[in-house]
């Protein structure tokens, strides 16, 4: 198959990017849009390429004191009637276009155009980045070739619409359960129903204050939410079991451990199980790289409310920001676009930023 990064289109962000959407790579579905990338940049020849998977990693060795990360992931979600590109104005609409192919051609931009960055560069194309953790390709690296990681500061290039958002919230889903005595519902007055009894959950809820946070000038703030409710046997039974689904967006200077203590606080009385935990990642503005980085945006950063893969570098003890130029609130929207100005922006201010 001819490979559309061509060299006309590797040297233009805009045209790079409508070049990567225009590649179908929904979830486990990479290798086509992973083998593209991989042969643009065995053919650099300041670059060194490994592959795990349908993860590409490419590295500069040149000697610099200090190594940065420029990580994306060539995943998307599901396409939704908006697959191929389409370019309307002065807007790029398509699936990925905000999250996050156009952070992607940063990376491979630069990558093929900036040979002698002021860092050594480590640039991340990778896998599966909005299905289940056990097959994201940056912890698929974590575990085979940790050593792939090293640096001392990390830009995750998601959707961010220009500005930097640093670290990011923690994640938790819990069930929190009830239990009551089954009985005919004609009868139901031998049984206690579990379904009623998750009316005291839904009340703890309504009337939980979240908590919010400024770390390093960054406000983060908490939510918890059910999510999800599960009960009921038949059309003609009380039941003895509700199941309320319930997720904790906690910030930052909250660990897991401290995270699930407060939930076990706030939910006293009922059984309530982890399902599923990610820690957050403190801001990490004070790194050398990171400083630089913000003078070259040239804004304040703000935190990260969602949970990104910053949280993988953090967990190493690498300082991670999240910047890109979609509109996160365009990710995964049928009408996802990213605004061509914006992906102009952020193409100059990566390269102000590693150009020596």
């Amino acid at each position: 198959m001819v490979n559309p990064l061509t060299p006309e289109v590797l040297a233009d962000p805009v045209a790079l990017t409508r070049a990567l959407v225009d590649v179908e790579s929904v979830s486990l579905n990479e290798k086509e849009l992973a083998d593209h990338v991989e042969e643009v940049l065995r053919e650099v020849p300041h670059l060194s390429v490994d592959r795990l998977g349908n993860t590409v990693m490419a590295r500069t060795d040149l000697g610099r004191e200090q190594r940065v990360v420029l990580a994306g992931h060539l995943d998307t979600v599901p396409i939704n009637n908006n697959f191929p590109s389409e370019l309307r104005g002065d807007l790029m609409y398509g699936c990925g276009t905000s999250d996050m192919k156009s952070g992607v051609a940063y990376a491979l931009h630069l990558a093929v155009t900036l040979p002698d960055p002021r860092y050594d560069v480590t640039y991340f194309f990778y896998e599966a980045e909005e299905i289940e953790s056990r097959y994201n390709g940056l912890y698929l690296v974590s575990q085979a070739h940790p050593d792939w990681l090293d640096a001392d500061f990390a830009v995750l290039l998601e959707p961010t619409y220009g500005v930097v958002e640093a670290g990011c919230q923690g994640t938790m889903r819990t069930i929190v359960s009830t239990t009551g005595r089954r009985a005919h519902s004609a009868r139901s007055w031998h049984g206690v129903n579990a379904i009623h009894a998750v009316a005291e959950v839904l009340n703890r809820l309504n009337a939980y204050q979240a908590r919010t946070v400024n770390l390093d000038g960054c406000t983060y703030r908490e939510g918890l939410n059910a999510v999800r409710i599960s009960g009921g046997i038949a059309g003609n039974v009380v039941p003895d079991r509700c199941d309320v689904e319930v997720n904790f967006r906690f910030a930052p200077d909250r660990t897991p451990e401290e995270a699930e203590t407060h939930l076990r606080e706030v939910f006293a009385g009922y059984d309530l199980v982890v399902t599923d935990v990610a820690a957050g990642a403190l801001p990490g503005l004070t790194a050398e790289p990171a400083l630089e980085f913000l003078a070259a945006v040239g804004e304040a950063p703000i935190g990260k409310l969602g949970w990104t893969d910053v949280a993988r570098f953090a967990a190493l003890g690498i300082p991670a920001l999240n910047f890109g130029p979609g509109d996160p609130n365009l990710a995964h929207h049928p009408d996802e676009h990213v605004e061509i100005a914006k992906l102009r922006d952020g193409a100059a201010t990566l390269h102000r930023w590693l150009a020596r």
